[in-house]
């Protein structure tokens, strides 16, 4: 079994093939970070590790699918020696009008967004309390105002919220826990909407999107970046013209 290096700390982080979590995982590895990147998308994350070129690895999983995830902790475990900080970043933002026609997309976003995460720590908790870790969820703007369309979406996190902080307050102090919630930024998240009407119009403010991905990233690493004793427990940042 590998040795955890002691001047470098390992992040797992899913949904790491773009976005926030592609952008986190940079700005962890510039600060000594090896990274476990974890995705559906194997060329993607592969790519990204070799850009990396620090020791990260890229591990193809889905998190609906524990198994890929129980495989995904003992390569972890075994290659980098474990991990001090798991960012449950995967996720899907499926809107549209409510109706039996979007059924599938209801379960893809509660199995994603809420049980993949759920599950992702159930797997990976164990290392996290070996020697102290920090869990990181990425919830939205929507996990606190819900509106038309984007209902169960909304549901999905509420849900990580109020799971975070019942976790903040079970796991202390073995595990830090941190509650990341974006507005709009700039990322491809709108792209993945079924509804066609639902999608041109969310597109639009994805498309004037004002906050990049690096910037949530930056923020992410000064959160961990902070000494043992202090946790910041939530963050909320928008665009500055985000009203809602």
């Amino acid at each position: 079994m590998a040795e955890k290096q002691s001047t470098s700390r390992v992040a797992v982080i899913t949904g790491a093939s773009s976005g926030i979590g592609a952008a986190t995982a940079r700005a962890l590895a510039a600060q000594g970070y090896r990274i476990a990147l974890l995705a559906r998308r194997l060329d993607r994350i592969e790519a990204l590790a070799a850009e990396l070129d620090n020791g990260s690895i890229a591990v193809q999983a889905d998190v609906t699918d524990r198994d890929a995830l129980v495989a995904a902790a003992a390569r972890v475990q075994e290659e980098l020696g474990g991990a001090d900080v798991l960012m449950n970043n995967a996720g899907t933002m499926l809107l549209g009008p409510f109706s039996s026609e979007r059924r599938e997309d209801y379960r893809a976003m509660i199995e994603a967004n809420l049980l993949g995460a759920i599950t992702a720590t159930e797997v990976f908790l164990e290392q996290l309390r070996d020697g102290g870790g920090d869990l990181v969820n990425i919830s939205s703007v929507a996990g606190r105002t819900a509106r038309a369309t984007n209902g169960v979406y909304a549901a999905t996190k509420w849900g990580i919220n109020g799971w975070s902080e019942s976790l903040r307050q079970e796991l202390l102090p073995d595990v830090r826990v941190t509650l990341i919630e974006p507005g709009v930024v700039d990322t491809d998240l709108a792209s993945h909407i079924t509804d066609d009407a639902t999608r041109e119009a969310v597109q639009k403010g994805y498309d004037a999107a004002t906050v990049t991905p690096a910037e949530v990233a930056e923020i992410i690493a000064f959160v961990l970046a902070r000494p043992r004793h202090l946790v910041i427990n939530e963050v909320l940042l928008r665009p500055a013209d985000q009203l809602g």
